[in-house]
């Protein structure tokens, strides 16, 4: 080799171990929900000793010693530090993360594979927070998102919307007109579709944007290419071939912040789920209440229940809280004209996309 590609080469040794240092730290942090102290000294100790049988002939086993304790020291500072576990699902550089940034600023990221992990997970106590997308511009409703909103326990304390700003990446060896494949998560090979298919590429579905960018990095498989953020160029160092990609000049996400209990603050805008009978003019009925209590309606949705897929879930967000005496009173006036209804939380709207 070159020195110019040993060099190459070297850096991306480089930025992989700091990506898989930042996912053992989130291990870390996932832990400490299981456990009643910070430090577990016996532990530490074994698996210095374990480390130090390994027969690593560039490396000292002084040096090993003292950057394994090092990681161990950081380890239980962060613990220390006390931060709000969010989960996204995804891997870093995911627009999830991004989310879970502007809602929570100070917190601790962690990604998940599905986005029943992120509610499973936010349930069952070991996340404190969860962040999921709902809605896009160009796509409309995230199905399986909805769907689980459905049958959750957790309350949206908040939503963000995410300009999304979808770029194609390639691996410095990549020459860009042999690229055949394109892996992304379906929703962003969904909304660059004209792209696509005007450059006679192929879609391959990938459980996640960054996910598709971090094996594309790491696998580099012949004549392919991945969708994904520029903060995923910079993570995986990978090449953005062409940004904006996505089709419209318009592309936002809308994520909702989940949590086991409802915000104690008063928010300006409200979620629900119900359901009417099957019935001519019942849903009409419904939303009759709303126009005539002057409360602006700013979603509506639907999905077929599970227990009866003839009918349907109706997802409304609109204006105003369930303490404002109009919404408590139209709230109160639904429960005699629908079969089933879910308040899923008043949080304060998200008025611009970032």
């Amino acid at each position: 080799m070159e020195l110019e590609e040993i060099l190459k080469k070297m850096d991306k040794i480089d930025r992989e171990l700091l990506v898989l240092l930042q996912e053992r730290m989130g291990l870390v942090l996932r832990s400490k929900k299981f456990k009643e102290t910070v430090g577990d000294p016996v532990r530490e100790q074994n698996f210095l000793a374990r480390i130090e049988r390994l027969n690593l002939d560039l490396i000292e086993r002084s040096f090993t010693r003292q950057l394994l304790k090092t990681i161990i020291e950081e380890s239980k500072r962060l613990q220390e530090e006390d931060r709000l576990l969010v989960a996204f699902q995804g891997e870093h550089g995911a627009y999830g993360e991004v989310a879970a940034r502007n809602l929570i600023p100070s917190g601790a990221y962690i990604p998940c594979l599905e986005f029943i992990d992120v509610f499973r997970g936010v349930e069952e106590g070991h996340f404190d927070l969860g962040v999921v997308p709902v809605e896009n511009s160009l796509e409309g409703a995230v199905t399986q998102v909805n769907d689980l909103l459905t049958t959750t326990s957790l309350k949206v304390g908040g939503e963000t919307k995410v300009t999304v700003n979808h770029c194609l990446l390639s691996t410095e060896t990549t020459d860009y007109r042999e690229i055949r494949l394109v892996y992304s998560h379906p929703q962003a090979l969904a909304q660059c579709r004209d792209f696509l298919q005007r450059n006679k590429l192929e879609p391959r579905p990938y459980y996640d944007t960054a996910g598709a960018a971090k094996m594309l990095a790491r696998e580099n498989p012949r004549s392919a290419a991945a969708i994904a953020s520029a903060l995923c160029a910079e993570l995986y160092d990978l090449e953005i071939i062409k940004e904006g990609i996505e089709d419209g000049p318009s592309n936002s996400t809308r994520f909702l912040l989940l949590s086991r209990e409802p915000d104690s603050h008063i928010g300006d805008k409200t979620s629900i789920i119900f359901a009417v009978p099957h019935e001519a003019g019942k849903l009409f009925g419904v939303l009759k209440l709303f126009a005539e209590a002057n409360i602006n309606l700013t979603r509506i949705a639907s999905i077929p229940l599970r227990s009866d897929p003839s009918n349907y879930s109706f997802f409304l967000d609109f204006e105003g809280s369930d303490k404002d005496e109009k919404v408590a009173r139209v709230l109160k006036q639904m429960q005699d004209l629908t079969i089933s209804m879910k308040y899923l939380g008043s949080y304060p709207a998200d008025t611009t996309a970032s």
